[in-house]
């Protein structure tokens, strides 16, 4: 049976795995210790979970199971908790969930008790932010260790092995054109296992009576799109939108193109759409007014034309925010007003701006409301806010020309003795 080359390779020692630095030297002292704790393993696909927990395994001399939470039930847990205890698992049982944002509360809430004893020493992978996915009492019974993408000088060290071993094995000597397996190694995105699977197939159709070519134009092909690490409902998808929106404010058009790129790259432009809508309003606002307006036009051309031409406006809306003056003045007052809302910091409306009201008789009855329109400049100075918090700030002018400008124009008109002193 065909087993792939990445798993046949797979390391069986630390000095063997590549990238993961970072948290390689304290596994490797928790494992020498004996003391192998819960841990939940969080990263993207291909940078070496399983492969350390398998090591792990190994060296603990308990015995491993491993389930996958896409595919696992509760009975399969159960047949695990029922081996606790015999002389199938004398040392306890060392157990690998992979996708564990899969299982729900209760499967998850199932293993409590022997993880608690220790009966169970749980390996938990997952994909996905495990603050967010993971039964709290899971997470407080753990130690949690981010997994990185592998960055391509160390995939490199992955890639020549895998040549290495296809050659020997085929008993040739392969012609490598340059730029081949650094090509490999960037594009796989920080994904060994997909590096070591372009190698395969390379391999694999590279060979000829005359011997084996490994072709940069054939390692282009098989890789294509490959880098990209995208998914609509995951972690990645939200890390790209923050980023972008994050780029935009920091005013770098340079990042802001990257990220937006990836988006389309992703063929997600409503995504894309969307967020380039709110940063004109959160992030640019009252600094340039008319940013909503040029964004939206951006946006709707976008949707009209579709991809690959979206790709024009949308550009074109993400250098143009990126580079406007920023002000965040209207956002902050508005998220204000609502956390005094929340926080029941109101009043009732003042009786003056209350609809008007009709007594017993019919009559409308006097209100006291001052039509600012009947006065000069179209203002009159009356109070809008309840009684409560009617000296409450919400909006302060930002430092930008266009509300600079606004704010003389109201100071003079408010206050003249104060602006004219």
């Amino acid at each position: 049976m065909y087993r792939p080359l990445a798993d046949e390779i797979r390391p069986t020692s630390f000095d063997d795995i590549v990238g993961q630095e970072h948290i390689m030297g304290l596994l490797r002292r928790i494992v020498d210790s004996g003391k192998i704790p819960n841990m939940i393993f969080y990263g993207p696909s291909g940078t070496g979970k399983t492969t350390v927990a398998n090591i792990i395994a190994a060296q603990s001399g308990r015995t491993l199971h491993k389930l996958n939470a896409t595919t696992a039930s509760l009975s399969d847990i159960k047949d695990i908790i029922a081996q606790l205890d015999t002389f199938l698992s004398p040392n306890g049982v060392l157990l690998y969930l992979d996708e564990i944002q899969y299982f729900n509360k209760k499967q998850q809430q199932s293993l409590l008790e022997f993880i608690e004893n220790g009966k169970i020493t749980l390996i938990a992978a997952t994909t996905e932010n495990p603050y967010f996915y993971v039964y709290n009492a899971i997470l407080s019974r753990s130690t949690v260790f981010e997994f990185k993408a592998v960055p391509p000088e160390q995939v490199e060290k992955a890639v020549r092995r895998a040549i290495a071993i296809l050659s020997e094995r085929a008993g040739v000597e392969p012609v490598i054109e340059p730029g081949v397996v650094e090509h490999i190694s960037a594009a796989c995105g920080g994904d060994v296992r997909k590096a070591i699977n372009a190698v395969e197939l390379l391999f694999a159709a590279s060979a000829s009576s005359d011997g084996v070519t490994l072709r940069l134009e054939d390692a282009r092909a098989l890789s294509q799109r490959s880098a990209m690490r995208y998914d609509r409902d995951g972690d990645s998808h939200y890390d790209i939108l923050s980023a972008l929106q994050k780029s935009i404010r920091g005013s770098d058009p340079d990042a802001a193109v990257h990220y937006l790129g990836r988006l389309i790259e992703a063929g997600d432009i409503l995504s894309a759409c969307r967020r380039l809508l709110v940063t004109a309003c959160e992030d640019v606002g009252l600094a340039h007014p008319q940013a909503i307006a040029i964004v939206k036009a951006c946006v709707d051309s976008a949707l009209q034309v579709g991809l690959p031409e979206a790709r024009i406006p949308l550009g074109m809306a993400a250098v143009f925010l990126a580079t406007a003056p920023k002000s965040n003045s209207a956002y902050m007052a508005i998220e204000t007003a609502l956390s005094d809302i929340k926080k029941g910091r109101s009043g009732d409306i003042p009786r003056h701006l209350q609809n008007v009201h009709a007594d017993t008789t019919g009559m409308e009855r006097e209100q006291g409301y001052l039509y600012p329109h009947d006065f000069p400049n179209h203002w009159v100075a009356q109070q809008y806010l309840p009684d409560a918090i009617k000296n409450r700030v919400y909006y302060r002018y930002g430092e930008n020309k266009t509300e600079q400008a606004a704010k003389r124009y109201w100071d003079l008109i408010k206050n003249p003795q104060k602006t004219e002193g």
